[in-house]
């Protein structure tokens, strides 16, 4: 591949993306960069109306009765999720694949069914949800950032889209992630940059950083992120619940990722929210629908709604929790140091028990863990390199 025939590939991806915006939806002018905080951007644009704000300003558990009863319709759900998504993606840059009528036409088929039965389709029965770009829908791209993916089309959903249509849900935006994955950060040559709607000067995390930034917005209620550590940050950064889950609970199969066969350190799919009852509701459905018959990796464990509830702990009460302040190596900033603190004394004011004292770690195997890390993600060497610069597919390593 020629030296800048790389920029003509994402050239070309970036306008088909932007060919997918209806462009009545596009707002112009947008916000000048010297205002670093949007989240009132989507209220503040005009586009979207009193009930589309009403709609999408509700929790999970909100629209699911909503949309049972009838008295939201998921095509009308959906459309106002995915226009202020498309808002939202104008101020910091999320999402990566944008297929409105293909979500429009599956929210048009649950309407039709509950109106044709008189029930809902399956437990998550009409909500929109937004996916990380690994996990493959048929027909779209993934590309997952690297260059030499630009025209690679899925033959087939990943299992956990085919159990979440199962389940009734309308999978209708994908969302950014980092050249390689693994990363604290959102950027890859593709698509770009994802900024936090809190401060755009700053990052939204990674590497599901463009699901934070998105459900950060509302511009989706319930969204599936990875992480070996890439719920939690751009959760914590964005100001969401994010869960990750066990391995081996939520299947993998049929969705791509970075270092493939490298198990020291496993991925795992798991939800984001604005609300910690999306957490539960997706959970429970998706192991209700007996994830191991998609994906034989999986755990044959059914959930258990006495664990959920702490059962054998007390039912929740008196709990004690270990706090790591720091590992005597790296100390956090004042604000996450001050963030743990408040957690503590909430813990406490609610009856449970905080342990002060730091939770040493070996400093071997943390500098042992450091370096896997630097050079399993990052690596120029050898092998791995040749790998890495044909993932590129031309274009230099992206930045990080």
């Amino acid at each position: 591949m020629a030296d800048e025939s790389w920029r003509t590939l994402c050239a070309s991806k970036l306008q088909r993306q932007q060919d997918a915006i209806p462009k009545d939806w596009l707002v112009s002018p947008l916000p000048t960069t010297d205002r670093l905080n949007v989240l009132d951007f989507p209220r503040d644009s005009g586009l979207l109306m009193a009930v589309e704000l009403e709609i999408t300003d509700s929790d999970v558990e909100t629209l699911l009765l909503k949309l049972a009863s009838g008295a939201w319709s998921s095509v009308q759900v959906t459309r106002a999720f995915y226009r202020r998504a498309i808002l939202a993606h104008q101020v910091v840059n999320c999402l990566t694949e944008i297929f409105v009528e293909q979500a429009l036409g599956r929210a048009a088929e649950v309407d039709a069914y509950l109106k044709h039965t008189g029930s809902v389709m399956g437990p998550l029965h009409g909500l929109p949800i937004s996916l990380k770009d690994q996990l493959c829908i048929k027909g779209l791209e993934t590309t997952m950032g690297y260059v030499s993916w630009i025209g690679k089309y899925a033959e087939r959903d990943a299992a956990l889209v085919e159990i979440l249509y199962g389940l009734g849900a309308v999978p209708f935006v994908r969302t950014n992630v980092p050249q390689t994955l693994m990363w604290g950060e959102t950027y890859n040559n593709v698509f770009g940059r994802t900024v936090n709607p809190f401060n755009r000067s700053l990052t939204a995390g990674g590497s599901s950083g463009g699901e934070g930034a998105l459900i950060g917005l509302h511009g989706s209620p319930l969204g599936v992120g990875s992480d070996s550590d890439s719920i939690r940050i751009p959760a914590a950064f964005n100001g969401l619940y994010g869960l990750r889950p066990s391995c081996h609970r939520i299947p993998y199969g049929g969705a791509v990722n970075s270092m493939e066969g490298q198990d020291s350190i496993p991925s795992v799919f798991g939800p984001m929210s604005s609300s910690p009852i999306g957490l539960k509701l997706f959970m429970k459905a998706v192991i209700d629908a007996k994830p191991w018959l998609k994906d034989p990796l999986m755990i044959r464990k059914p959930w258990d709604q006495q664990s959920y509830e702490l059962a054998e702990h007390g039912n929740g009460n008196g709990l004690v929790f270990g706090i790591l302040w720091d590992d005597r190596h790296v100390v956090p900033h004042p604000p996450v140091h001050r963030a743990l603190d408040m957690t503590r004394r909430a813990l406490i004011a609610a009856g449970h028990k905080g342990l002060l004292k730091t939770m040493p770690i070996c400093p071997y195997l943390y500098f042992a863990i450091s370096e896997s890390i630097s050079l399993s993600s990052c690596s120029r060497r050898g092998s791995s390199s040749a790998v890495y610069r044909r993932l590129c597919g031309g274009a230099p390593h992206a930045p990080l």
